[in-house]
């Protein structure tokens, strides 16, 4: 599986969800996106469920860990 990287930490909203967006519009069907994150996406998980994405956060030390993949079947 292919994994995507992308930094959000230190952006104002809405422009974390605003790259995360972007990002998976370009994701390949195999890949998931890793992103870093100040703070939980509250707001994004409805937009990611609509468009067939799952998510997970992790915490670290500092920020979190949100790693998105597409939802499988069945």
């Amino acid at each position: 599986m292919t994994t995507v990287e992308i930094d959000n930490r230190g952006l104002p909203p809405p422009e974390p969800m605003v790259r995360i967006l972007s990002a998976l519009s370009e994701l390949a069907a195999d890949a998931e996106l890793v992103a870093l994150m100040d703070r939980d996406p509250v707001l994004l998980y409805a937009e990611l469920e609509r468009r067939g994405f799952t998510a997970a956060l992790r915490p670290e030390q500092e920020w979190f860990v949100l790693t998105i993949r597409r939802q499988t079947p069945g």
